[in-house]
Formats: structure tokens, C-alpha cells, sequence
């Protein structure tokens, strides 16, 4: 595998190749603890998450996601945030990708499961939200959570 290398407002920065819209997902459990990966291709922390698929809607590719990366089966609750900024481009050395950021951001509920590893997680976990705070993220990933934490979702019915 690969690795992926986060730029901000880089002028070293790959120059973006790619657009692909994606999702990451906020789920919380019955005693306030978010769902966590430890990345494998970064190391980095995050909430599960990755690209929408020809063929699915973006809530689908959501409950696909964190599934695939985390064990977790969960449902949809709200909208959390949409994030589009082309200062940030997110490189695949596996590739040569160099994607633009734009991922829309949403909460769930587990339904099922048992937080499991996969090919893209080296750890999951669940984390008490008061704890986010000390755990190692992307600047983009950082500033997801810190607006899930400030802000709360938007819910959609």
C-alpha cells in the first residue's frame, strides 16, 4: 500500500489531478464515545471514511465506508459539514493521484458490529469525545472534529 501525504496551502504541493467527491462519518455510540481509525496509509487518526462509488448515493457510500474500514454498521443521523477547499490536496504515492478536498462530512449511530482493522485502518476505536482532543490528525481531519465538537450536525430527516 501506498502512502497519502496531506498539503496545505503547499506550494510544494502536487499540482491537483483529481476531483472525487467522498464522505466521512461521525459515529457515536450510547455513551458519547466517535468512532476512530488509525490510518494506514498516514499513520494519522481519522473518522472512517473514503470515496463515493459510481452506482451508490453518498449516504450509501457512507454506511459502506465506515463498515469496510471499521467493523461498524451504522445508520445515518445527520450532516455534519461540507469541505471543499482547493488549498488542500490530498497525494496517493501508490498512484500519483493528487486529489482535491471535497468530502462531505456526517454523524450515524452504530447499528452492528464490533470495531474491527482493516487493509485501511491499523487501529479502531471508540474515543470519549473529551479525549479527541490528544489524538494525532491531519489539519483537515482536525478541523472536521473540531466543528463536530463546537458546532454539532445539522440533522436531515
Amino acid at each position: 500500500m501506498g502512502k497519502r501525504i496531506d498539503y496545505y496551502n503547499d506550494p510544494q504541493a502536487p499540482a491537483a489531478n483529481s476531483l472525487v467527491p467522498s464522505v466521512n462519518v461521525f459515529v457515536v455510540n450510547d455513551h458519547d464515545e466517535v468512532l476512530m481509525i488509525r490510518r494506514s496509509d498516514n499513520n494519522n487518526w481519522a473518522v472512517p471514511g473514503g470515496a463515493v462509488d459510481l452506482g451508490e448515493s453518498v449516504p450509501e457510500a457512507a454506511v459502506r465506508e465506515t463498515l469496510e474500514e471499521t467493523g461498524i454498521h451504522c445508520e445515518i443521523t445527520g450532516i455534519n459539514g461540507i469541505y471543499s477547499d482547493p488549498k488542500h490536496i490530498i497525494f496517493y504515492t501508490s498512484d500519483g493521484e493528487a486529489r482535491q478536498e471535497f468530502s462531505l462530512v456526517f454523524t450515524a449511530r452504530p447499528v452492528s458490529g464490533e470495531p474491527t482493522p482493516s487493509d485501511e485502518s491499523k487501529e479502531v476505536v471508540w474515543v470519549p469525545k473529551a479525549e479527541l482532543a490528544g489524538y494525532r490528525m491531519d489539519r483537515s481531519m482536525r478541523l472536521r472534529v473540531d466543528q463536530f465538537l463546537t458546532e454539532g450536525p445539522t440533522h436531515i430527516g
